[in-house]
């Protein structure tokens, strides 16, 4: 195409890598195989001809890019007369945000988008789906006015309720964690506990006014936003929930809830807890799907706001929505997290930390310790003792409480995983720690805690986050180079550096490029007091919890009088 000419790419031209066919889609001998030009598989004429003789009402696309030849095919499959389906699990872009738009866009007018594992049974949306969104924000809607009125000590009276059962029930509700998503029970534990602590920390900040002096003639105040609505993930499905619904309740607000489907039972469990505590009906009111849900939740005139947790993926999708309604957004969007590691540190208690940050809960959350940039006057000792750290990690049945590394939440999961370190074996080197789980239970979703030595800083294991257990270590020539690298990824939630230097320490913290700095610990974890977000792709909006909770979950209003 002249566009890609004019910038040298060559990335689809015949004979190419980008041409071929990757190795798991290679074509059978039988299968039809028409070649494109420019972006749509209509392009020629060949494919509509081969479609009509074959009788087809309805095409399954797949591949990249989902705003270009994805969207084209689409447009022309549509204009003669075809059902479309588009794999939302099979499609990529390079353009996040505009392959947010053009989803939106077409899942408006022109497509269904569908994983691939439903496809084969895959239906157009009920109108009782669509039916549940406006029921449930316009219960939130009626609840609010009154909520909005009632005092801060009625308010901080419910939350303290509410963390005291959440401590109360922490035990059945680790083990139900650990049952149906497969976190070890003793992180799983942890989790509930965090829950109550950031209720206690949202609680706290009743004794900060919500009004305040701003000159002689004029003060600020602040008002709550209106309904909110909360979607979240399936990894921490107590805390991130709470962390959420606590401070919205705080500043006045109600809030449809839209939890993971992995996560949906939890989030029943949630909603007996906040009525045994005695939150008015409407305030929170859950609500059940999948993205199709979110997005019509994030869609719906009666949301005032969204707070998200997810994929990048997710996240700009939501901010798309969020701009064209001019709705506040904030999103957490996870992180591929790096820890630099210098020859002046404890070796040792440098590797047992980066173990435990990198493979406990199977590396499923933000937090997680991704990557591992070594100092090179170090790096083979600290090989040896991150391999010894990691071999001893206690892997099985997550309802054993010694478990620190349990399954995946799922065997898909496991599998993305294996062909993602599979395909870097041809240029970097791999160390798997264990052969096989301990328990049989959940075994198709195990995956064995693996190290991958990669020292290219463009490769796919070093620039895509991997959410499973797999630590990439890097070798850094010098310190601008271990900035670079610790840098040199399109995210930045977390980043730590374990030395006893002074001046590194500093120079870590004027130059690492995250919303959370950590010294001598690992990227894992976060104190419940303390501000979360990520900064570069990692998160949009204020970040949550502590102090920045006013800024998301209240708006400033001056008045002169």
């Amino acid at each position: 195409m002249p566009h890609w000419k004019r910038n040298q790419r060559w990335i689809c031209v015949s004979g190419t890598e980008g041409h071929a066919t990757p190795k798991s889609l290679r074509p059978l001998g039988h299968e039809l195989i028409i070649h494109k030009t420019f972006f749509s598989a209509f392009s020629t004429g060949e494919l509509e001809d081969a479609l009509k003789s074959l009788g087809t009402e309805t095409i399954l696309l797949a591949g990249v890019h989902l705003h270009g030849c994805i969207r084209a095919t689409a447009l022309d499959a549509y204009q003669r007369g075809l059902q479309v389906l588009i794999a939302e699990d099979a499609v990529a872009s390079d353009d996040p945000l505009h392959a947010a738009i053009t989803q939106r866009y077409l899942e408006k007018r022109t497509a269904q988008f569908v994983t691939v594992e439903s496809f084969f049974s895959s239906g157009r949306r009920s109108v009782s789906a669509v039916n549940k969104v406006a029921e449930a924000t316009a219960s939130a809607r009626r609840a609010w006015p009154r909520w909005s009125r009632s005092a801060i000590r009625t308010r901080v009276h419910l939350l303290e309720r509410l963390a005291t059962l959440l401590e109360r029930k922490s035990s059945a509700l680790a083990k139900q964690i650990s049952i149906e998503i497969g976190k070890p029970i003793t992180q799983a534990k942890g989790e509930v506990k965090r829950a109550a602590a950031l209720i206690r920390v949202v609680t706290r900040n009743s004794t900060n006014p919500l009004e305040r002096s701003a000159g002689k003639c004029c003060k600020a105040r602040y008002r709550p936003l209106g309904v909110i609505a909360v979607i979240t993930p399936w990894n921490n499905p107590v805390a991130i929930p709470i962390g959420k619904i606590a401070p919205s309740l705080f500043y006045g607000n109600t809030s449809v809830w839209k939890p993971s489907p992995l996560a949906e039972s939890l989030a029943v469990e949630i909603m007996k807890l906040l009525k045994a505590a005695g939150f008015p009906e409407g305030v929170v009111e859950l609500l059940k799907g999948d993205r199709l849900t979110a997005m019509e939740l994030m869609n719906d005139p009666q949301v005032d706001a969204v707070t998200i947790t997810g994929s990048t993926a997710a996240g700009y999708a939501a901010q798309d929505v969020c701009a064209r309604r001019c709705i506040p957004i904030q999103a957490e969007l996870g992180g591929n997290n790096a820890a630099i590691v210098w020859s002046d540190c404890d070796l040792k208690e440098a590797s047992a930390r980066i173990a435990e940050g990198a493979f406990g809960f199977a590396g499923q959350r933000c937090t997680a310790n991704r990557r591992v940039i070594v100092d090179a006057n170090c790096y083979d000792e600290f090989l040896k003792n991150i391999q010894s750290a990691a071999a001893a990690l206690v892997w099985g049945d997550p309802v054993n409480p010694k478990t620190e590394m349990g399954p995946l939440i799922s065997p898909g999961a496991s599998k993305r995983v294996a062909e993602l370190v599979n395909r870097a074996r041809a240029t970097a080197r791999v160390i798997t720690m264990h052969r096989r789980a301990e328990s049989q239970r959940m075994d198709g979703a195990y995956f064995p805690p693996t190290i991958v030595c990669c020292d290219d800083p463009t490769h796919e294991i070093v620039q895509e986050e991997t959410f499973g257990p797999v630590l990439v270590v890097q070798r850094a020539e010098d310190w601008p180079h271990a900035i670079r690298l610790c840098n040199g990824v399109r995210q930045g939630l977390v980043s730590a550096l374990f030395s006893r230097s002074k001046q590194k320490q500093a120079e870590f913290l004027e130059q690492a490029q995250a919303g959370i700095l950590k010294i001598n610990s690992a990227t894992a974890d976060a104190n419940a007091e303390a501000p979360f977000g990520g900064w570069k792709s990692s998160g949009i909006g204020p970040p949550e919890h502590g102090l920045s909770d006013r800024e998301f979950y209240s708006r400033t209003q001056a008045v002169y009088a």
